[in-house]
């Protein structure tokens, strides 16, 4: 008799109840700051901690689905893990976030970008790196110069924006 033979009683699910744990425990942290908020909610009753509590109560709910469905053996079998895909995006986040304020934001997102794309196969880097900064670098246009909000400006930012 095999693990997946139907005949056979299912065990809890040891990771469920991790992940219904952690459910909880974020839930718990949303009810508790919520309410340490001022309750503003004037004539209508909500206020700005409103929003916090529902999804808190949500997140309970959830945990509490998934404690059920994993002491019932409800959740199917899961393949086993990939990992070097995984730790590509962890590098490239890595990456990101050392290079984030000494390279700029263009080429730092350039990075994770191409270290993802390297993740999901596409193998070479020379190609993705090019790619990925020039995305990036669109995309600090937009948000830095049209939307004026704040990303980090590098070399490559201030080549084409010199007092931005």
């Amino acid at each position: 008799m095999s693990a997946s033979d139907p005949k056979m009683p299912r065990r809890r699910d040891t990771a469920a109840l991790a992940i219904a744990a952690g459910l909880a425990i974020v839930a718990g942290v949303m009810l508790w700051d919520s309410a340490r908020l001022a309750d503003l909610g004037g004539y209508s009753g909500v206020g700005p901690a409103s929003v916090p509590r529902v999804v808190a109560f949500g997140l309970l709910g959830l945990a509490f689905w998934t404690v059920i469905a994993a002491v019932k053996g409800d959740f199917p079998d899961r393949p086993a893990q990939n990992i070097p895909p995984v730790l590509w995006i962890v590098a490239g986040l890595a990456a990101q976030l050392l290079l984030l304020h000494a390279a700029g934001f263009s080429i730092a997102t350039g990075v994770l970008f191409a270290f993802t794309a390297r993740a999901f196969g596409k193998r070479n880097l020379a190609m993705t790196i090019p790619v990925g900064i020039v995305f990036s670098f669109a995309v600090w246009v937009v948000f830095a110069q049209l939307l004026m909000l704040h990303l980090p400006a590098g070399p490559l930012e201030h080549l084409f924006f010199p007092g931005g």
